[in-house]
């Protein structure tokens, strides 16, 4: 970043803050550190629409004891500006105790090139690259709307505990959104790419595809018939990148809604919640995907953390608070959108892993069904699991193959249900991206799945 500030003075700053938190004999004390740069390019149908850059240079201070966090953020990251906000904050005088911060080591992704030290001209390509390819997949294209954003952030964390644990984070993502119209209706494809690496992403990457696939299903669903309705077979394609694993099962796996009771798992730790073919991790070491990064926002290394193991649930994620009340250990879950806000509990990277089944001989075992390539937004109440999800690409199968397009198909169940119904498992893995919303913050995250059968769950249709 262009600022160059030296961690060394971050950790100084950090040091003395923590030494007055610490005067206010709570359990635990923290200053987070952050300072961040995002870049923006919208191209809407060929056209430069807007390139934004801006960037934040913050702290956090919190206090924890028992059940209770106090927290604060300022923008003043001088020794004497940390020192004030953790004089407001601290909620009883004393002298102090004095921290000596240890440096730790954090295994940060390694970056080529920052998406900030890109030239407008190499972004404008990427994203003309993307709009040429989706406007390319069918004459009936009419809008073509392309996102180019990058991310970085570096982070440094001092905890009363003594550790200092620094952190850099780079991000791209590019999304190309479709529209197609016959002159009686429009229809709207989406495709997303991206992940934790710097520009050398694209290199790997072909923008040019992730349009052509948006254009490709904007023009497959001017096609598609009204959805069939009823209780059916459904077969989840890798492709559908995760969304019900994340949605309906994975926050009911977050640790502060499962103490808060607003989980279906909260008593069954042990138990049998799910099909024996059925594990799920969350996983935040992977290199390359969104989710990923050396150590959470509160210093905690990140890790891979199972979750379901065949069909048994081994535990939940946890930040350091919620450890603390459960006494556990913090599965490096600690998350925050920025040092505005306190960390919580979020998932990173979560699948379910893949099994031994060749997805086509999933599809085979299907006589009639409902094959889905995409799911888009929906509802879940992770208090008892129950969920409805909209299907952006779905396509019937009937004798055990793909037959047409559906759309207006929406999914109606429950997590615990469909986790114990599935009954085969494929031997592939597809991804899918996103930022996750959660008590007004959104952190970058990644979702994947094997492909999947569900033997029986309702299929409903709009308008039906």
């Amino acid at each position: 970043m262009s600022s160059e500030r030296k961690h060394g003075d971050w950790q100084e700053a950090a040091a003395a803050a923590l030494e007055i938190l610490n005067s206010a004999g709570w359990d635990f004390a923290e200053v987070y550190i952050e300072e961040n740069r995002a870049t923006r390019l919208k191209l809407e149908d060929g056209r430069l629409d807007q390139v934004a850059a801006g960037g934040e240079f913050g702290a956090g201070l919190r206090l924890v004891r028992g059940p209770l966090t106090a927290y604060a953020s300022t923008t003043d990251v001088t020794p004497a500006g940390l020192r004030a906000q953790a004089r407001l904050l601290a909620q009883a005088a004393g002298a102090g105790k004095a921290v000596t911060l240890r440096p730790a080591a954090v295994a940060s992704h390694a970056v080529e090139r920052t998406p900030s030290g890109v030239p407008l001209e190499e972004r404008l390509a990427v994203a003309s690259a993307a709009e040429r390819a989706a406007r390319g997949a069918s004459a009936r294209i009419r809008q073509v709307t392309v996102w180019l954003t990058g991310f970085e952030q570096r982070v440094g964390i001092g905890r009363s505990d003594g550790d200092w644990r620094e952190d850099e984070r780079v991000q791209v993502a590019l999304r190309v959104n479709a529209v197609a119209a016959d002159g009686r209706e429009l229809q709207t494809g989406f495709e997303s790419a991206g992940g934790s690496l710097g520009w050398e992403f694209f290199q790997t990457h072909d923008p040019a595809e992730v349009g052509r696939l948006a254009g490709q299903r904007a023009e497959r669903l001017l096609a598609a018939r009204p959805a069939p309705s009823g209780s059916m077979t459904v077969v989840l394609a890798a492709e559908a990148g995760g969304t019900m694993i994340h949605e309906a099962i994975g926050h009911a796996l977050e640790a502060d809604l499962v103490q808060k009771g607003l989980s279906p798992f909260g008593n069954l730790v042990g138990e049998q919640v799910a099909s024996e073919l059925v594990s799920v991790a969350d996983d935040a070491t992977l290199p390359g995907w969104r989710g990923s990064f050396g150590c959470d926002d509160e210093g905690t290394p990140a890790q891979r953390t199972l979750l379901v193991e065949r069909g048994r649930l081994r535990g939940f994620l946890h930040d350091l608070a919620s450890a603390r009340r459960a006494g556990a250990e913090p599965t490096g879950n600690g998350r925050r959108q920025s040092f505005a806000y306190v960390p919580i509990p979020r998932m990173t990277n979560t699948m379910i892993l893949p099994g031994s089944s060749e997805p086509a001989d999933i599809l085979r075992s299907v006589p009639r069904g409902l094959y889905v390539v995409r799911m888009g937004g929906g509802q879940v109440n992770t208090v008892n699991g129950d969920f409805v999800f909209e299907i952006t690409e779905g396509y019937v199968l009937r004798g055990g193959e793909v037959a047409e397009p559906v759309r207006g198909a929406t999914l109606i169940g429950n997590a615990l249900e469909v986790l114990r119904g599935i009954d085969l498992v494929g031997t592939d893995h597809g991804q899918g991206i996103g930022t996750c919303g959660k008590d007004g913050q959104g952190v970058p995250v990644a979702d994947a799945q094997p492909t999947l059968r569900i033997p029986e769950i309702t299929v409903g249709a709009k308008g039906k």
